[in-house]
């Protein structure tokens, strides 16, 4: 499952684009979608291009002219909105240009921006929703095109696990999943995990994007914990953590944090235990590539379930512990 964002930058900004597109690709974006309201940011898609090595999406509204200048700029894919993108003999030129240039086009379907066409009783459904991919698609095959990815998104959980079930029981188009305006911070995270995972687990699913406002990055942050949770995909450390209690000597969330911190710039899976006492520490540090079992206030470090470093002081915990994974890493 490939993990994808969307800068914020505008896409005609070419400098910032770039800067941003490479920031998402360091920490692990491997399609990134850019914004096209105008002709101008259209035609940057080449210059971006130019500077980075990710594919880019062109995310189309409104405008098909905008579209075509897209392909011709070298866009890798292109995104339909259904909802604002209804003319027939546009869409049918579209597909025939994507066609000839071998891009994909995904057709987006936002409950925020539904036609009304497809509403039940003025309520988005997922039916409703359903309808509308399933009506932008017949243009596109209609047209010969057959390169078509779908997605169906709405902020609230149920309504988007739904209609991506209904669809799957339509055909079998490679869907890409989202919770689409989930909530800042918190609520957004837990939102989009609870829909892209339950979504995943059922292996639905072929690309993912968290959407969440402000930096990007924890966009992408975020997706690969989710596909690291379901063991959908692999990419640096994953973390078992104590939840702590009274039995708790060492600063359990502390060392943890410092350790993430440290080791962000990893790609490589390792599973890493910090516990904050033998209960169920002592298997869990064993089970992992690299661990911490918390005492009064020392620690011992094990690696690959053996102890390496007896009885180490509190404050010397993360240091010893990245030492001996910059060791053996």
């Amino acid at each position: 499952m490939v993990v994808q964002s969307m800068t914020n930058t505008p896409t005609a900004d070419i400098p910032a684009t770039v800067a941003q597109i490479r920031t998402l690709q360091a920490v692990g974006c491997e399609l990134v979608r850019v914004t096209v309201p105008d002709m101008d940011s259209a035609r940057a898609i080449a210059a971006i291009k130019g500077e980075v090595t990710v594919p880019i999406v062109a995310d189309i509204h409104y405008d098909p002219k905008l579209a075509l200048e897209a392909l011709e700029a070298g866009a890798d894919k292109l995104r339909l909105n259904p909802g604002n993108m209804r003319d027939p003999k546009a869409i049918e030129e579209i597909a025939r240009r994507a066609a000839d240039r071998g891009v994909p086009i995904r057709v987006g379907v936002n409950a925020g921006s539904l036609d009304e066409r497809f509403l039940r009783k003025g309520e988005v459904t997922p039916e409703s929703m359903v309808e509308a991919a399933l009506w932008e698609v017949s243009l596109l095959e209609k047209a010969g095109f057959r390169d078509v990815v779908i997605s169906l998104k709405a902020a609230d959980v149920d309504l988007t696990v739904e209609a991506n079930r209904l669809l799957v029981r339509e055909g079998d188009w490679p869907l890409h999943l989202g919770i689409t305006e989930p909530g800042p911070d918190l609520e957004g995270i837990v939102k989009s995990a609870v829909g892209i995972g339950i979504l995943a687990h059922e292996g639905i699913g072929d690309t993912i994007r968290v959407s969440l406002p402000g930096e990007p990055v924890r966009e992408v942050e975020v997706a690969w914990e989710i596909l690291k949770s379901l063991g959908i995909r692999k990419r640096g450390p994953s973390f078992v953590v104590c939840p702590t209690c009274g039995r708790t000597g060492v600063d359990i969330p502390g060392i943890a944090a410092e350790v993430r911190r440290r080791l962000s710039h990893l790609t490589v899976p390792l599973k890493i235990a910090i516990m904050g006492c033998p209960v169920n520490g002592l298997k869990e540090v064993k089970r992992a590539d690299y661990g911490i079992l918390g005492g009064k206030g020392f620690g011992t470090i094990y690696a690959h379930g053996e102890v390496k470093k007896p009885k180490v002081p509190e404050d010397r915990l993360v240091e010893e512990l990245i030492a001996l994974i910059s060791i053996q890493s």
